[in-house]
């Protein structure tokens, strides 16, 4: 039962981080748009078009883990630790970005619950391997 539910939790999660392809495409205007400040530089055509490509690959990540049962906790705990970078992120900013990115954090912190109490309750995993 736990297993199903969390299968479509990473699912949801995993297409909802997906769309942050956005930036690797239109990097400038993803970034006004989130952010209400336009990159420029290197910043505009190297790390924000990598920004959106490493976050939409962890959104891939939930998607395998979703469908990879022996792989969920790696995923959640991976997807999870980025999550809560970005919150812990935006939120160091005070409320600076929070008109932007607030929907995101609180769908991210979300997530990040979830995901935590599902490896909470599968409980321990062994390897299987002895000695």
């Amino acid at each position: 039962m736990i297993g199903k539910v969390i299968s479509g939790v990473m699912i949801v999660s995993g297409l909802l981080t997906l769309t942050m392809l956005y930036p690797a495409i239109a990097p400038v205007a993803a970034v006004q748009s989130m952010f209400g400040e336009a990159p420029s530089g290197a910043m505009a055509t190297i790390v924000v078009p990598n920004w959106g490509v490493l976050i939409a690959l962890m959104g891939a990540l939930l998607l395998f883990g979703a469908f990879n049962p022996s792989s969920r906790r790696l995923a959640l705990a991976v997807a999870g630790a980025s999550k809560i970078a970005f919150i812990a992120l935006v939120l160091a900013q005070g409320d600076r970005y929070l008109g932007g990115v607030g929907a995101a954090v609180a769908v991210d912190a979300v997530m990040v619950v979830l995901f935590a109490i599902f490896i909470f309750l599968s409980g321990p995993q062994t390897s299987g391997r002895s000695g």
